[in-house]
């Protein structure tokens, strides 16, 4: 592969640590067999797996309960195992709107399907929620409410402390999506009264793709997305009662979160404080560079206030596809392009006719690496 400079990893992270490569590798020769199907040694190390990852995610955000947590395939199952399992006819839900299309398509599925009622809470153009809004939008129906922790476009930080005291006070769960913040930002699930987690495994929490997971508090039940073989009381026609069985039918990917688990003790040791100020820090400094190119727009938070590691922009000169073209044609540095599958968060920002381009760091990302995304842009608009 030709030398690239890899700054899409708001989408997913790499280069991955090598003890995640390592851990999959081993995983494969040793403990590649079905978990919880069957005694033998490799069955029994592919549980263990399972589990130690659990552990290691439940160290992270603070749970007591390891089988709390669902394993799944990424952060788009999690999200629709929480909405569909969750809410019922004439339930009402609060949401906002820099919403991934991974929650607002469910909603509105659930909208058409099951008569759920959806509101969602303007942000401003870098992505402020309004919180007086919010706190008039609760109804005696309201079920829910759901938020990104972050912004996959803006960067920008909602305060999910606060959202989840408020929906407490209303009786309603609080399911947040942390697609662009575990791993990068602490999430105490209890202090925050977070009742459903979606995470993905292979953005900030440095694992292959095809894992995630939710967290699901010991007071919430959901109705399982898919019911099938667990190994588990496979006497009854009936899916488990058991957690974490209950919500993950058919044959898990071990190797995976194998190398999910060793993942997150990266993200342990360095600590997503740390990684969260190493990110912090490259985004303003590419986003001073950008302030001086004319006709580069930079979306979001204004410098030198809270934002996870995405500096998203626009240029007059030329449109989204074709400059993100550029930068990997002629520079070899590798960004996102288009509307980021949030709709309702580009016209927040006023960008819903021209898209804009993503360049998001990660914990790898060097000074360097940034630099020539500032050499490239000022040269395409010299």
């Amino acid at each position: 592969m030709d030398t690239i400079v890899y700054l899409d990893h708001a989408a997913t992270s790499w280069p991955k640590p090598p003890e995640v490569m390592e851990a999959m590798r081993l995983a494969m020769e040793e403990a590649a067999a079905n978990p919880g199907r069957g005694s033998h040694r490799m069955a029994v190390k592919a549980s263990r797996v399972l589990y130690e990852t659990r552990k290691s995610l439940a160290q992270l955000f603070g749970v007591n309960n390891p089988n709390d947590i669902a394993l799944t395939t990424n952060t788009t199952e999690a999200l629709n195992l929480a909405l569909k399992g969750y809410l019922r006819q004439g339930d009402h839900v609060i949401a906002t709107m820099i919403e991934h299309n991974s929650v607002r398509r469910p909603l509105e599925y659930l909208r058409r399907t099951r008569g759920v009622e959806v509101d969602y809470i303007p942000v401003d153009e870098e992505g402020r929620l309004d919180m007086h809004r919010m706190k008039e939008a609760f109804r005696r129906n309201t079920r829910m409410v759901v938020c990104s922790h972050s912004s996959n476009l803006l960067g920008s930080i909602l305060p999910v402390a606060e959202i989840g005291e408020l929906a407490k006070r209303h009786g309603a769960v609080l399911l947040v999506d942390a697609a662009q913040s575990a791993g990068m930002l602490d999430i105490r699930v209890q202090e925050m009264n977070i009742s459903l987690l979606a995470f993905p495994g292979h953005k900030g929490l440095l694992g292959p793709q095809g894992t995630g997971g939710l967290y699901i508090a010991p007071d919430v039940e959901l109705e399982p997305l898919l019911h099938g073989g667990t190994g588990s009381q496979s006497e009854s026609i009936d899916q488990p009662s058991v957690r974490p069985d209950r919500y993950e039918a058919g044959t898990p990917n071990t190797i995976g979160y194998a190398g999910l688990q060793a993942g997150i003790k990266k993200v342990l040791e360095l600590t997503p404080s740390a990684i969260y100020h190493h990110e912090w820090e490259l985004t303003q400094y590419v986003m001073e560079a950008m302030l001086h190119l004319r006709g580069v727009r930079v979306l979001g938070p204004r410098l030198g206030e809270a934002r996870t590691g995405i500096v998203a922009m626009t240029s007059d000169r030329l449109g989204a596809s074709e400059l993100a073209f550029r930068l990997d044609r002629e520079y070899g540095i590798a960004v996102r392009s288009g509307y980021h599958c949030t709709p309702l968060g580009h016209m927040a920002a006023g960008t819903e006719q021209t898209g804009a381009v993503r360049a998001s760091v990660g914990y790898s990302t060097t000074k360097e690496d940034v630099d020539r995304l500032i050499m490239a842009m000022s040269e395409i608009h010299g």
